[in-house]
């Protein structure tokens, strides 16, 4: 019988909400652990004692955010096994690369590998039977962070057609309405993007004067989390010939000032 354990690491915070969640998934008297999480003594320890009486056949990951695999490689080596991932990113290097549609065998049970691009360029997700493991593809609570929102829709399209029974997210509690919460992921971001062409045709010439438009209601705190989200839509937006903008340095979270004065264009015909 198949059993799922969830271990809390101890990260709280802006992105990771009560933290990262590692899961145990055991099945007979083997087991393979997903997203062990950043580099946390105590938490390591957690998951050493969970497998402590099963045979570990693997450390995955579901991306590369330092708040998911960079314990991976640590974990492998001590336990013995090898570390997988769609592919190397800060902090972690996968002995083996998994593509979409692999499989992964454990005990009786087997993971199905899904590729679901969007939160991340290297995202995957994992499937056993009617549950579903979401890294941050879909989170329990809270909003997921976008790099690209075409891709991200696409992966969300994907799932519908799934007989899920229950998502296990990377952070917050299991989702219990799988399609229920994706079909509301999907038309929420719909509706934004409704709202950011609308701001574009109304004259908003900046992200920032996007933001100010969009997220007139939300506390101006998130306001740079609100700026990552448009450029995720305005990417998309370029991609369907509809609106165009400066793509200019995409780095760190401090990047307040360049990433608020990034010019948006509409595009003849697009909006």
């Amino acid at each position: 019988m198949t059993e799922v354990l969830r271990l809390l690491a101890p990260n709280p915070g802006v992105f990771t909400g009560p933290g990262t969640n590692t899961y145990v998934i055991s099945d007979e008297d083997e087991c393979v652990i997903i997203d062990p999480g950043p580099v946390i003594d105590v938490h390591r320890r957690a998951i050493l004692a969970a497998t402590d009486e099963l045979q570990p056949r693997a450390v995955i990951v579901t991306h590369t955010h330092s708040d998911h695999a960079p314990m991976a490689n640590p974990l492998a080596t001590e336990l013995d096994v090898p570390a997988y991932g769609y592919a190397a990113g800060p902090d972690f290097d996968p002995d083996r690369r998994f593509r979409d549609g692999d499989h992964l065998g454990f005990g009786r049970a087997t993971l199905e590998v899904l590729y679901t691009p969007g939160h991340a360029d290297d995202h995957l997700c994992f499937r056993l039977d009617d549950l579903l493991f979401t890294g941050d593809h879909v989170k329990g609570g809270s909003s997921v962070m976008v790099e690209d929102m075409s891709p991200y829709l696409r992966s969300l399209r994907r799932l519908q057609p799934l007989a899920l029974r229950r998502l296990y997210p990377g952070h917050g509690d299991e989702i219990d309405n799988p399609q229920e919460v994706i079909a509301q992921y999907i038309e929420h971001r719909l509706e934004r993007e409704t709202e950011i062409v609308g701001a574009i045709a109304a004259g908003a010439e900046t992200v920032g004067a996007i933001v100010e438009d969009v997220y007139a209601g939300v506390d101006p705190a998130l306001h740079l989390l609100a700026a990552y989200s448009v450029v995720a839509h305005l990417k998309k937006l370029r991609n369907e010939g509809r609106a165009d903008f400066v793509d200019q340095n995409m780095g760190g979270f401090e990047d307040h000032d360049g990433r608020w004065a990034m010019s948006v264009m509409p595009l003849e015909g697009g909006t």
